[in-house]
């Protein structure tokens, strides 16, 4: 019963969606962030494309975030510490957002049923699922024939590219005072296309102002001072 409920609740949405949704895309890929264009192989999410980012939730929001400001209708399942404000903070549109927090162990055919309806879907797998070759095969021309985009925060067979935080500092405390403003990382990306070769960009994730930019330095392996003044405590 329950399973009936949750699969004509997911049809009801995906109707909704279709009805709202601006335009199919036209191209082979969506609106991507910038800071993140060059680590990805086609400079931009490839429509149909699935992409695994490891450690860092917020790095895999950036990669929603610029399709979601353009319109497009973004879903996250299975990751029950995101609210409604952090995806609002993460530049989410919450008028076209659709989590599913708990989907249980028919997670993978939620996400199924929406990459019918929505232009990217992050999942965050449970700790102990495997995703067979059949199963991702499947999705994946489900992906090619919407035109959608797979985001996962754990393995993923054939993935389109790996994103992953090597280093993390973070930055605004100095001699005792003052409060964590922004944090560096190095992001680095390897992909099957590159035959073994990786590429890395230094970013603050998040800047001063809770956005995700491109570290501005003489080096991008340079620690760089905080662009914003610290706020003295007591």
């Amino acid at each position: 019963m329950f399973e009936t409920a949750r699969a004509e609740e997911i049809r009801r949405l995906q109707d909704r969606i279709r009805g709202m949704q601006r335009t199919r895309l036209a191209d082979r890929t969506l609106p991507t962030s910038e800071a993140l264009a060059e680590l990805l192989p086609e400079g931009a999410l490839a429509a149909g494309g699935s992409y695994v980012v490891d450690g860092s939730t917020a790095l895999a929001l950036e990669l929603l975030r610029e399709p979601s400001r353009a319109g497009s209708w973004c879903a996250v399942v299975g990751v029950p510490d995101l609210g409604l404000e952090a995806a609002a903070a993460a530049g989410l549109d919450l008028e076209r957002l659709v989590l599913v927090p708990q989907p249980g162990d028919q997670w993978l055919s939620v996400v199924s049923a929406l990459v019918d309806a929505v232009a990217v879907v992050l999942v965050q797998p449970p700790a102990r699922a495997r995703v067979g070759d059949a199963a991702a095969s499947r999705l994946a021309s489900r992906l090619r024939q919407r035109e959608a985009v797979l985001v996962s925060t754990r393995d993923w067979p054939r993935a389109h590219a790996r994103l992953s935080v090597a280093e993390s500092d973070w930055a605004g405390i100095g001699a005792g005072f003052g409060h964590l403003a922004a944090r560096q990382v190095t992001v680095a990306s390897s992909s099957p296309s590159w035959q073994g070769r990786t590429r890395s960009r230094r970013l603050w994730l998040p800047d001063a102002t809770g956005a995700v930019s491109p570290v501005v330095g003489r080096a991008a392996g340079e620690r760089t001072a905080v662009p914003a003044p610290l706020r003295a405590l007591g």
